[in-house]
């Protein structure tokens, strides 16, 4: 099984908070969606201030295939998935050293993409935990492997064991982990919206949800002294027991044209932030004596071209203390009042403004660090006085196989590991080192 032989939506948010508990690997890895906590934050030191060139030179570079999913990174191994249409359609899982870029390992499989537009490959990042390798397919393939040999251990299929309704821009909302188990949004009928798989075996522990399936990725906050499930669905945004599928709390966001949600929800303190491309943006107040939530503000604009407050696409916003930093629809870097949604400013150099201009953020202490859709990598500070940057360069070209149109785009978020960034496109995986020495 390990023959040598990614679209439009990626993994979609979250700030590190109170609520999280601290994380079961170093945070000088990247071994899952958004970093080691999930939240987009580094912690990474000894790296530079500003780049001294305008083209950033290539640690290495390894030939892949198109997908939309970013690599993760872990144990010193660099993990991606991508697809191949000839001789026959494959979605492939790699595993590559992150010194030097050799293939370590691959696993293909086959997989048709049916009634899914944006075809380029798969959108969910690797998930890597307790030396194991979780790959999910926009078809909705689960694969297990030993992280080390890429020796299978399990697969699932949640077509056939779940019946899913395949969103149009295919499976893509990251698995997660929680203790010993598998968690994955899958669409499926019969109240498996949601699904938590026993990790080591596939099998099933629990369902829940009736709701159709997003893009978004869940997470799992503390909340009244309990673990929380947040799971931002095609309907509702809901809290859930991650033992036991049990619904917590349900507050409805039901999408006006139709579901495309994909931003991580994200969290600072007791509020919970979301924004969707036509839908707008909704604030929620989470409860601290048991878990319940209630709305603070929503703010949806007459269209996604006449926005009002942030009407975001794919980049997750960054919510930090009393304001909310986002890209709004057509590549508008904004500050927002998170006690309002009011806009306080508006950028629109960071990445130019085309319709899902996308921007995905990553905090290292007091720098935020912008990987645009144009390949660029910026060095920012954002506060509620506007966008300080610091230095530009490119990191890799866009490619057209994500997006056909304006020249291609670099939609796939970057890992931050070893400090170094790792940035893939349609061709390739680079690596790229960022350290200050």
């Amino acid at each position: 099984m390990r023959g040598q032989t990614p679209s439009f939506l990626l993994l979609s948010v979250l700030c590190l908070t109170q609520f999280y508990v601290e994380p079961q690997c170093s945070a000088d890895e990247w071994p899952q969606w958004r970093g080691p906590n999930r939240d987009g934050v580094w912690n990474e030191t000894g790296v530079v201030e500003r780049f001294e060139k305008p083209q950033l030179e290539h640690r290495w570079s390894v030939p892949v295939s198109g997908g939309y999913s970013g690599p993760t990174v872990a144990n010193g191994r660099v993990f991606l998935t991508d697809r191949v249409t000839e001789p026959t359609e494959m979605e492939r899982v790699h595993c590559f050293d992150w010194q030097t870029g050799r293939q370590i390992w691959s696993h293909s499989y086959p997989c048709t993409y049916r009634k899914v537009s944006y075809t380029t490959g798969p959108r969910a990042a690797v998930l890597l935990d307790d030396g194991r390798a979780f790959a999910l397919g926009t078809m909705g393939n689960v694969n297990c492997f030993t992280a080390e040999t890429g020796e299978l251990l399990w697969k699932k299929d949640l077509q056939s064991d779940y019946e899913i309704r395949v969103p149009i821009w295919g499976i893509s909302a990251s698995p997660l982990i929680e203790d010993n188990l598998l968690i994955l949004q899958a669409g499926g009928a019969d109240g498996a919206c949601v699904v938590a798989l026993e990790k080591t075996t596939g099998v099933e522990v629990w369902r829940a949800l009736d709701d159709r399936a997003s893009y978004s990725a869940p997470i799992v906050i503390e909340q009244a002294g309990q673990r929380v499930l947040v799971v931002w669905t095609g309907d509702n945004v809901v809290g859930l027991n991650p033992q036991t599928g049990k619904v917590y709390w349900k507050h409805e966001f039901q999408p006006r044209k139709m579901v495309i949600n994909v931003p991580t929800p994200v969290i600072e303190g007791n509020w919970l932030f979301l924004s969707a491309f036509y839908d707008g943006a909704l604030m929620l107040r989470l409860g601290q004596d048991k878990p319940t939530v209630e709305k603070v503000w929503r703010r949806r604009g007459a269209s996604e071209k006449r926005t009002d407050a942030l009407h975001a696409m794919i980049s997750t916003p960054y919510l930090k203390g009393n304001h909310v930093y986002g890209v709004d629809s057509y590549g508008e870097l904004r500050c927002l009042d998170a006690h309002t949604g009011d806009r306080i400013w508006e950028d629109l150099t960071a990445v130019p403004t085309n319709r899902w201009g996308n921007i995905h953020m990553v905090r290292n202490h007091d720098k935020m660090w912008m990987f645009n859709e144009r390949g660029e990598l910026i060095i920012s500070r954002l506060s509620p006085k506007g966008f300080e940057e610091i230095s530009r360069a490119k990191l890799i070209e866009p490619t057209t196989g994500q997006l056909s149109q304006r020249g291609g785009v670099c939609w796939s978020h970057p890992a931050f590991a070893y400090k170094h960034v790792f940035a893939r496109n349609d061709r390739q995986l680079v690596c790229v080192s960022l350290a200050a020495d």
